[in-house]
């Protein structure tokens, strides 16, 4: 049996003998609802409408969307910025290194974020004293007031996202989304 072969039959496994891979898209309980086909024989296909991941990058991406149809334009601000102005809004004087482990974004993301928000003024750079070779940042009056105007729909949207959902399983959702991000962390370290 190949590799090949191995895969198909676990892919195939999942779906009842019954019904095609178009039914098995559009089959009850789908997140997405959309009917799917398949592009070809013998092609793995990982499994999107079943994947906690893809949920999870779905979840992001609808929350994100007012963001970077409205907002963003509006105020001259990438998502990537947003995040960044977001944690320093809460972790005043902390280095660059430390805002690409809170957001989860790779360095180069946060350096183009920075540089587009000490640019335009809302974000102020200042050497460490402790280490000359490290920068602080912190947001500057214009980035507190950028976030305050930017903060009230952000919460807005973050009710909208959490409705019908009680503080219990709110603080469930948390707990585990810590253990999956300590998890990734974890993986990183290791390769």
């Amino acid at each position: 049996m190949t590799a090949k072969t191995v895969r198909r039959s676990a892919r195939d496994a999942g779906q009842s003998r019954s019904e095609s891979g178009a039914q098995a898209g559009a089959r009850a309980g789908s997140p997405t609802g959309i009917e799917t086909k398949r592009s070809g024989p013998g092609r793995t296909r990982l499994p999107i409408d079943d994947s906690i991941f893809f949920r999870l990058v779905r979840v992001v991406n609808l929350t994100a969307r007012p963001f970077s149809g409205s907002i963003g334009k509006a105020h001259r601000l990438s998502l990537n910025e947003w995040r960044v102005l977001l944690v320093l809004a809460n972790h005043a004087g902390i280095a660059a290194s430390d805002v690409a482990t809170l957001t989860g974004l790779d360095k180069m993301s946060v350096s183009r974020a920075l540089s587009g928000l000490v640019q335009r003024g809302r974000v102020v750079r200042r050497v460490d004293p402790a280490d000359k070779r490290r920068l602080l940042l912190r947001l500057s009056a214009a980035g507190e007031r950028l976030y305050v105007r930017i903060g009230t729909p952000a919460k807005a949207r973050e009710r909208s996202l959490f409705r019908g959902i009680g503080a219990d399983e709110q603080a469930q959702l948390g707990r585990t989304l810590d253990r999956l991000a300590a998890n990734l962390l974890a993986a990183d370290a290791d390769s």
